[in-house]
């Protein structure tokens, strides 16, 4: 009796083995990247082929890419990847948009209705940082949205997200302290909320670019350098902050929250630090500086804490900007490749699933097979055991019986 019971409780620890899935990894955020068309015009950039530019962001498990200036070519060269593209609406087309649906249909007809069924198209943003806190407020971006989105649902699309991407800068009145923040007048009232409701009702997401090298303040609070931090003590508990980056971000989570939008989802579509600058108060621009930027970040995001406002995050996905450099002779350059598409810095964070998850969803399945050759042997035993027969046993079990 004691062997049985022996080999009943084998059988339910093998069978919950058997049973239970993988460790749960926390869902890390994607990071992507930026890429805009280089200017080849002035002949000093060699020009490089759509397919040869999607070769290399496959090879760098680039997850998504947000194109700036979406051409037919590059969309097409994106077929049958994994990759997720968010396309932008060149700003001058805007207005256009807006005036003439028959023009926003006949946009989403060249970008989107040839590719979509073979191309992981998943937003549309109208516009980049068509806000400005120096200019009258553009009553037109609303309308161009809602066009856009009107040409998706008649052509039966219905996989494609739009919104539209605001600057940091131009919309969010005061930063500090974050749990405080909200967005800046007349901009609130008469832009803001109405593409919010708007973004609300359709399920889309807030698209935001945050800047962290514009800010003047310490440059280690936005290197993630340790030990530079800031206390908010504006809200019942205190929130300490490590960096800039958790900082802005919650200053948008906060004033989505006046706004009445709180759980409304965040894209970062932009986000990165510049390698090199012609402005010589610009010390900071440096390819160290850029690298430390990057690297820091992405293990910030997927370490998946989120910020002190919203601990589960706030995006699925950061955009990087950018991929690569526009020009051999530029003011400033972000790329994390030169124009060649060459890399400039040592970047780790390009990986589809780190070494460690890889090892455990291999001990994973390793206990899994020794389980079922376990629970065949287990059975085989039980076979005899419980047959009641006097035919010949196993070897363990016959010595089993005589002891017994």
């Amino acid at each position: 009796m004691k062997i049985l019971k022996c080999d009943l409780l084998l059988i339910v620890i093998a069978v919950t083995l058997l049973v239970t899935p993988p460790p749960t990894i926390s869902a890390a955020a994607k990071v992507g990247v930026s890429y805009s068309t280089p200017d080849f015009s002035s002949g000093s950039v060699v020009q490089v082929s759509p397919e040869r530019i999607v070769a290399k962001i496959v090879s760098m498990d680039i997850e998504a890419v947000r194109l700036l200036d979406p051409n037919p070519e590059m969309i097409r060269a994106f077929a049958s990847t994994k990759v997720s593209l968010l396309l932008s609406v060149p700003n001058p087309l805007v207005p256009i948009l807006a005036s003439d649906r028959s023009q926003a249909l006949e946009w989403v007809k060249i970008h989107v209705l040839p590719f979509y069924n073979r191309t992981k198209i998943s937003m549309i943003s109208v516009g980049n940082e068509v806000i400005s806190p120096d200019a009258p407020p553009p009553l037109f971006l609303l309308k161009a949205i809602k066009n856009v989105r009107r040409s998706l649902v008649n052509l039966g699309i219905d996989t494609v997200s739009v919104s539209t991407t605001f600057s940091f800068f131009s919309i969010i009145k005061a930063p500090f302290p974050p749990s405080l923040a909200s967005f800046r007048n007349p901009n609130e009232d008469v832009i803001i909320k109405p593409i919010l409701e708007f973004l609300e009702k359709t399920n889309s997401s807030f698209l935001v670019n945050l800047h962290q090298s514009n800010f003047w303040i310490p440059s280690g609070f936005a290197l993630f350098e340790p030990p530079f931090s800031y206390v908010d003590d504006s809200s019942i508990i205190h929130v300490r902050y490590g960096n800039l980056f958790d900082v802005m971000v919650d200053a948008v989570v906060s004033s989505l929250e006046v706004m009445g939008h709180e759980n409304l989802p965040v894209v970062v579509a932009e986000t990165g630090w510049p390698s090199c600058s012609s402005n010589s108060s610009e010390v900071d621009a440096t390819p160290k500086c850029s690298q430390t930027f990057l690297n820091a970040l992405v293990d910030h995001l997927r370490a998946g804490n989120g910020t002190p406002l919203r601990k589960d995050g706030v995006s699925e996905v950061y955009y990087i900007f950018e991929l690569c450099d526009d020009k051999q002779q530029s003011k400033r350059t972000w790329g994390l490749l030169d124009y060649h598409l060459i890399t400039k810095m040592n970047i780790t964070f390009f990986v589809d699933i780190p070494e460690m998850e890889k090892r455990w969803f291999l001990l994973h399945y390793l206990v899994i097979v020794f389980t079922i050759i376990s629970t065949v042997a287990i059975l085989t035993c039980l076979t005899y055991l419980l047959s009641g027969r006097s035919g010949k046993l196993p070897k363990t079990v016959r010595k089993q019986k005589k002891q017994e």
